[in-house]
């Protein structure tokens, strides 16, 4: 019996769009001779479908076609800690099972797919899955903790300072004393979104206001940071979890401003609505940059994988300075293409790459099933009738 694999992605993040870019790649990329991939699509209103239409990315043009043509699902717990795939919609003597399900490839950037929210589900569930588990994947998406983390293990990052957006309605003045601190010129970013969504620089206290107008439409908790000017931006994928991990040749990312921007990300070298994904955007592989600042690239991601406790494969973004300075700028849990464009330049194919990630799924969920999460001893039979936890 082949390993069924519901690849998962979509979602009401912002990254929605790049969301199934990615997913698709991976789907086509799982090897058919081992595991029987089923795609799995959830919807910006949060409606979960399935069906061999979800698999083509030009179905995606016409959504309300598409919706016509698949089937809406649920996850549900069967006898003897079996997950189906269910219809959501079935007849009065129909069990609308589709099919069941053994581990959950989640490719949702961002919102709901990337923060640990997915994976606390899934958990509930007694699914495995691929990837981070809910706390890293919490702190990694999380800029303030990861930040916080980083800092106290003594990881080289930029200088910053944060506030909630309630706290810039009450308090603007404090909060521009904040960026004072910092040192013009600035990033605002806000603190839980990725792909440059709602980042925007600030080289005066005017700017400064609107870029965090701009960063809180997107976010509660803002960060602003110092912006490292003639900057390289280097990036590094790592793949492996707590007991070993081996790290990518690093790219040399080109943007189009000081910022890697959305539109740098996706929109560039590729056509609107194809499958190029993160492989499109303009870089340089392996980075241009001297062999100790890739030594020192590679090791901190390492690290910062380590530090976090990730899992699965992930993305570490760095800034480089002319001094010669590597920072860790953030880490992406579930990168844009899983970053498999890394890794063919070390012998490891997208196919290869995805066998990986899912057979670390299995591991760790093997590992947790020789952990005991509870004890069993009924406490209320210990207790006379009548009677409460105090009164024994």
């Amino acid at each position: 019996m082949k390993t069924k694999v519901a690849v998962i992605f979509g979602g009401v993040s912002v990254e929605h769009e790049v969301s199934v870019i990615s997913a698709l790649q991976a789907y086509n990329a799982i090897d058919r001779s081992k595991y029987e991939p089923v795609p799995v699509y959830i919807s910006k209103t949060k409606e979960w479908y399935t069906g061999d239409v979800l698999t083509d990315i030009e179905n995606y043009k016409d959504l309300d076609q598409l919706f016509k043509q698949a089937d809406k699902v649920v996850l549900e717990q069967e006898g003897e800690g079996n997950i189906v795939l269910k219809k959501k919609e079935r007849s009065l003597f129909s069990k609308g099972v589709i099919t069941t399900i053994d581990v959950v490839f989640p490719v949702i950037h961002g919102t709901n797919g990337e923060d640990g929210s997915l994976q606390g589900y899934l958990e509930l569930l007694g699914l495995p899955y691929v990837g981070c588990d809910v706390a890293s994947s919490a702190a990694g998406m999380d800029k303030v903790m990861m930040k916080q983390i980083l800092r106290d293990s003594g990881v080289p990052i930029v200088d910053y300072e944060w506030f909630y957006s309630s706290q810039w309605h009450e308090e603007q003045d404090r909060i521009k004393q904040l960026a004072e601190k910092v040192g013009y010129p600035v990033i605002v970013k806000p603190a839980n979104l990725g792909s440059s969504v709602g980042i925007s620089k600030a080289e005066n206290e005017e700017e400064l206001e609107e870029a965090i107008e701009l960063a809180i439409s997107y976010s509660f908790k803002i960060i602003i940071e110092k912006m490292v000017t003639d900057l390289t931006e280097v990036n590094c994928s790592v793949i492996g979890d707590y007991e070993k991990v081996e790290s990518s040749v690093c790219e040399q990312v080109l943007s189009t401003d000081e910022i890697l921007s959305y539109a740098d990300k996706y929109q560039s070298g590729g056509k609107t609505g194809d499958t190029k994904g993160m492989e499109s955007v303009n870089r340089i592989i392996p980075a241009e940059i001297s062999e100790e600042a890739t030594a020192k690239v590679k090791e901190l991601a390492e690290k910062t994988f380590r530090l976090l406790n990730a899992s699965g494969v992930s993305r570490i973004d760095f800034l480089l300075n002319p001094d010669g300075e590597v920072f860790v700028n953030e880490i992406n849990t579930i990168p844009g293409s899983l970053s498999f464009y890394l890794w063919e330049p070390s012998g490891k194919d997208f196919q290869q790459l995805t066998d990986q990630l899912i057979q670390l799924a299995l591991k760790r969920e093997r590992e947790r099933q020789s952990i005991q999460f509870s004890i069993d001893t009924n406490l209320f039979s210990l207790h006379s009738k009548g009677q409460g936890s105090k009164g024994k």
